[in-house]
């Protein structure tokens, strides 16, 4: 136990064994042959919120549902119900949303909705992607998707989505 945590702090952080990631939190490097490892996100997101509900991802990860989205994203999107707003930890830049409601983890399902809500905050063709959008939908199991946008859908998502499913 110490008596002068700030000082020890200080002094651990000079040696290397902690680095300080922002006020009040720490990470203890584990190294590799190439240098001290960095922190996992979910480990540096529940440090920060004190909380283990929240799903960390990166817009990156539109790219997998094949509506031809590309571009490589440099933040990270965290859904949680705790925090809002943009926080540097570490080198790292998170973007904190607070949701009423998001899954556990990623979802093919989830990632359509999802790219279909933040839309307008993508670097990419909007008509493009809304056309491939619509392409795709037949190829999602109707009930999952269903439940996706009941659950986690804008408004307008789920406009979008009926329109497109009865014409």
């Amino acid at each position: 136990m110490s008596t002068a945590v700030d000082r020890h702090l200080r002094e651990l952080v000079a040696t290397g064994k902690l680095r300080k990631l922002a006020q009040g939190l720490y990470h203890a490097p584990k190294q590799s042959s190439f240098g001290p490892l960095p922190p996992a996100d979910e480990q540096v997101v529940g440090g920060f919120l004190r909380d283990k509900d929240f799903l960390v991802f990166s817009p990156s990860a539109y790219n997998a549902v094949g509506l031809g989205t590309t571009q490589l994203y440099n933040r990270t999107l965290v859904y949680n119900h705790k925090r809002h707003g943009l926080f540097k930890l570490g080198n790292r830049q998170f973007d904190f949303r607070m949701k009423p409601r998001f899954p556990r983890k990623l979802t093919p399902e989830f990632l359509y909705v999802d790219l279909l809500n933040n839309l307008d905050e993508l670097a990419e063709d909007r008509d493009a992607v809304l056309r491939q959008a619509r392409g795709k939908l037949p190829s999602f199991d109707p009930t999952r998707l269903q439940r996706a946008a009941d659950s986690f859908g804008s408004v307008a998502t789920r406009k979008r989505l009926r329109e497109w499913v009865g014409g």
